[in-house]
């Protein structure tokens, strides 16, 4: 049975990254990452999480829509379509009278029309650059 949850731990979390050949990183690294998002959903079929979606909000004009993830054996059941709309939902609910905020996000490549449904544009376009990121690594101790 299909649930959503706010909660996933940082070895599901991992887990799911891994299975979908996104970059991974340390435990510890994992768990800051869920414990500081402003919203984690997490999609359980029963006990076993499927699908995360991440809110990264700090209250004021940016947000990002991080890590939407579905397990490809439940791809194409309008779970990673619920995750969004969660996500969009409970920012524009939690935000105050007049408040104006800009959420971005880094799709996987050749899942940008995915997004396009939810309103989201590509870049770059006639009023912004390319997106740009970098990672940084540490050394090992």
């Amino acid at each position: 049975m299909i649930s959503y949850v706010e909660h996933i731990t940082p070895e599901e979390y991992m887990d799911l990254r891994k299975k979908m050949g996104w970059t991974e990183f340390p435990l510890e690294e994992a768990k800051d990452c869920i414990d500081n998002a402003y919203m984690v959903l997490c999609v359980r079929d029963d006990d076993k999480a499927v699908g995360v979606a991440r809110l990264i909000w700090d209250g004021g004009y940016i947000a990002f829509l991080s890590d939407v993830i579905v397990d490809d054996k439940y791809q194409g059941q309008g779970i990673g379509t619920k995750l969004v709309e969660a996500c969009i939902q409970r920012l524009k609910s939690d935000l105050k009278p007049g408040y104006k905020v800009k959420m971005n996000l880094n799709a996987a490549k050749g899942k940008e029309s995915f997004y396009e449904r939810f309103g989201f544009r590509e870049r770059p376009n006639d009023d912004a650059g390319a997106g740009m990121d970098q990672w940084f690594i540490a050394e090992q101790e």
